[in-house]
């Protein structure tokens, strides 16, 4: 799966991109959050704040029990304001 980090987030983890292999007991956007979070402290302080993040899995905004698949795009980001 490909994951794409933005703002704060990305600057937290030191990533823009990142290919990862599914783990095979994550299976939704929540699962994937929790593995990652136990994959060092930049990714513990990406995602301290869970409530104000928010997921997109191949270009369409989801909850964070939405499923995920190998093949999929996801996208965390902060909220987004417009003006």
């Amino acid at each position: 799966m490909k994951i794409l980090y933005f703002a704060w987030i990305r600057q937290r983890i030191g990533l823009a991109v990142e290919e990862l292999e599914r783990p095979p007991d994550v299976t939704t956007v929540n699962e994937l959050i929790n593995w990652l979070i136990g994959q060092g402290e930049g990714y513990t302080q990406a995602f301290e704040k869970r409530d104000v993040i928010r997921v997109a899995v191949n270009q369409d905004y989801v909850s964070f029990d939405h499923p995920i698949a190998d093949d999929d795009e996801i996208a965390f980001f902060p909220p987004v304001t417009g003006g």
